[in-house]
């Protein structure tokens, strides 16, 4: 115990004596510091924005439905898997006529919807005015009166379309949140029964969809959209069987919901196996079409993600790694400075692991010193942001262990080479 109290004591002397020496040279600690500053801060800073824009879009994707299959041409899912672009521009267009098949031939999808212009390869946009006021450009699709229903979405004001407005290809539409905003909230209009135009053409407001899940308040731009009937979506834009544009073909989308009591997995099969009939694929054919869900979505996100945060460890590792070299650079000028206080040390006892964990430490507290700075102004960073924009946040502890666990590495293994 005494032998323990005694070590215990020195150590306290020799952190002491470290405390004093960083002191005493103020200016020479800050520029040692300020590279592991700067690297800590650029992985809380940034990992925080990260985690922020990955819980918003995860409560975007799981708003539409953990069941939820999306019919695509081609999309992220076909990319991941190594798919060449030549081939996927070379596959045919889905249109409404596989919709309607699907819902006529697969006893297990439930609800089915067509959304032209909507989707890769080239989403329909436009900007919709208001007498004097105007959106930004807004994806503009053409659906079936099933798109609420589908999106499990509400309605803020009036209606949806009817299936007779779809059939008669009536020019009526219906504006997300985000548009309603932009052109009547804030007037304090009600939007219902007036008049808007989206390109040159006129469209009657039935309806305002609700707004959508979102973290923190933040929208990924989910509310910024405009639906009308296919049929008036075909009679502006054009019918998505002609093949137009770089990318050979208008972008749709065909959404499936699984009827009650059935699995994803058998809706999944029953619209694989209709979509292939209609294609003509025989059994030694890879589809020419993608399925995709929820999950899938995700799957692509998580990659992708995860080779932002390890590219951001990596950059942020570089800078870790300047600082360190800062350190190493000034604790090898104390060092050399010190030779005489070194001598008189060694001279009256003291043992060479003492001044060796004399120079660790002040090299520790140098980078740790460093880190908490670092993680102060990373939070800040997230925090301004998120007051500014409103974009959201996350800060998890895990961020701060990685930054102060790295600052401190970078001080024990570069302080320990000169001292």
């Amino acid at each position: 115990m005494a032998t323990f109290t005694k070590q215990f004591a020195l150590l306290r002397e020799t952190a002491d004596m470290a405390f004093a020496t960083l002191r005493g040279n103020k200016m020479r600690s800050a520029l040692t510091v300020l590279g592991v500053v700067i690297g800590v801060t650029s992985i809380v800073g940034m990992t925080s924005l990260i985690r922020g824009f990955d819980t918003s879009l995860r409560d975007s994707i799981n708003s539409l439905g953990p069941n939820t299959i999306f019919v695509q041409r081609f999309g992220a899912v076909s990319f991941s898997s190594g798919a060449s672009f030549q081939s996927l521009i070379r596959r045919p267009s889905l249109t409404v006529a596989d919709a309607q098949a699907i819902d006529r031939l697969a006893p297990a999808a439930g609800l089915v919807d067509i959304w032209l212009g909507a989707g890769p390869p080239q989403p329909t946009t436009e900007r919709v005015f208001y007498r004097g006021e105007r959106t930004r450009p807004l994806p503009i699709m053409g659906t079936t009166e099933r798109y609420v229903d589908v999106n499990f979405a509400k309605m803020k004001l009036g209606r949806s379309f009817t299936a007779q407005e779809v059939q008669r290809g009536r020019a009526v539409a219906v504006l997300g949140h985000g548009a309603y905003e932009a052109l009547f909230e804030k007037r304090g209009i009600d939007p219902v029964g007036k008049s808007v135009r989206v390109g040159a053409i006129e469209y009657t407001i039935l309806g305002i969809v609700d707004k959508r899940p979102a973290a923190g308040g933040f929208s990924l731009g989910q509310d910024d959209f405009a639906i009308i009937p296919y049929t008036a979506y075909r009679k502006q834009f054009g019918n998505e069987r002609i093949r137009r544009g770089p990318f050979g073909g208008m972008a749709a989308m065909v959404v499936v919901v699984p009827a009650e009591g059935v699995s994803r997995d058998d809706a999944m099969r029953d619209v694989e196996a209709v979509m292939r009939i209609r294609h003509g694929l025989t059994l030694d054919k890879e589809n020419d079409f993608d399925l995709v869900t929820s999950d899938a979505i995700l799957a692509v996100w998580d990659k992708i993600s995860a080779a932002i945060l390890l590219s951001l460890v990596v950059i942020s590792s570089i800078a870790l790694m300047v600082g360190g070299i800062g350190v190493m650079a000034i604790m090898t000028i104390s060092v050399t400075e010190r030779t005489r206080e070194i001598g008189v040390r060694k001279a009256i006892g003291a043992r060479r692991q003492e001044i060796l964990i004399q120079f660790l430490i002040e090299a520790a507290v140098l980078t740790s010193v460093g880190g908490l700075l670092g993680v102060v102004m990373g939070s800040g960073i997230g925090l301004l942001v998120n007051l500014v924009s409103g974009f959201p946040v996350s800060l998890p502890w895990w961020s701060f262990a990685l930054g102060l666990g790295f600052s401190a590495s970078i001080g024990i293994f570069f302080g320990m080479l000169p001292a």
